[in-house]
């Protein structure tokens, strides 16, 4: 029986605020950024409207392929080819649109979960900002309970049947620097041989308000197989405290600005270990139907991006 199922709460973050998503994209329409991005269906069953995502479960449908991974890769470079092929001699496709594939995973049960389930009529009120009960502590920087662990290592043999089929490894590996995240993202890929993952403040959860989404120190992360970029702080320097929350359509902006970054980089399969709601607006950013993802899921997505006409 699979521990990655659905419930009431993931929808909630999967649709929640949906004002959000029309704020973020008024606020883009007057940015000037280089690329715009989109959602490329035909690849994965999510991006159906007619998939059910309350009832789909990813680790039963070989992650949701149409056809094969030998056939899901074929097709990707084939509209590379033809995006590259359509445009004139002078102007490369590099510079013009890129494609990646995506997975996006979200972090196992961790004890903020558990917590928020407990407390549930009085989390707003108190003991968000606590981290503790006496009884188990989840900030801050929640880490993960057994469940969420147990989690990870039934994603961790998905991953290996999945290879086994074909599925490509990415070749860049980005993880949030909350441990929970990192932890996650470390059972998922124990014993395949992938490159080492890289820390990143912009693909962490909402921030502010929430002390389990308040990071530990930099020495304390270094006890995980992780690289930092060179300017990683070693306190927190982002948490906004108890006074101020970052609005869903920022984090939306947030993840956009991570894009943008990323499409500058020439790696083609990616893998992203994050948060509910960082997931939440990378789809938001990319334009694809909204999805549910348990705790400790993962989704696979194909992305384009085309040079836009209001860069700088």
């Amino acid at each position: 029986m699979s521990l990655l199922n659905p419930d009431a709460r993931d929808r909630f973050d999967a649709y929640g605020y949906p004002e959000h998503n029309g704020m973020y994209l008024d606020q883009l329409g007057v940015m000037a950024v280089k690329w715009r991005f989109e959602s490329v269906p035909g690849f994965f069953h999510q991006s159906d409207e007619t998939t059910d995502d309350m009832e789909f479960r990813y680790v039963k449908e070989d992650f949701g392929v149409k056809g094969s991974w030998k056939e899901v890769m074929e097709r990707l470079a084939s509209v590379r080819s033809s995006s590259s092929s359509s445009l004139p001699s002078s102007s490369p496709s590099t510079d013009q649109t890129k494609y990646k594939l995506l997975f996006l995973a979200r972090h196992g049960e961790g004890y903020h979960n558990v917590a928020n389930a407990k407390y549930r009529d009085q989390w707003a009120s108190k003991y968000r900002f606590i981290g503790t009960d006496g009884v188990i502590t989840w900030g801050p920087d929640a880490k993960l309970t057994d469940l969420g662990k147990a989690q990870a290592g039934e994603n961790n043999l998905f991953l290996k049947q999945q290879v086994a089929k074909g599925m490509p490894i990415p070749t860049k590996f980005i993880v949030s620097p909350l441990s929970r995240s990192i932890e996650t993202m470390v059972l998922e890929w124990d014993g395949i041989d992938i490159p080492r993952p890289i820390v990143n403040e912009k693909v962490r959860e909402t921030i502010g308000i929430n002390i389990c989404h308040q990071r530990a120190t930099k020495t304390e992360l270094t006890n995980f197989p992780i690289d930092f970029p060179p300017d990683f702080p070693e306190q927190d320097e982002i948490f906004h405290g108890f006074t101020s929350r970052e609005e869903y359509y920022q984090q939306f902006l947030r993840i956009n600005d991570f894009l943008q970054e990323l499409f500058e980089e020439d790696d083609e399969v990616v893998s992203i270990t994050c948060h509910a709601g960082s997931i939440r607006a990378f789809l938001t950013v990319i334009g694809h139907r909204g999805f549910t993802i348990p705790t400790g899921g993962m989704i696979p997505v194909v992305v384009k991006a085309s040079a836009s006409t209001r860069s700088q």
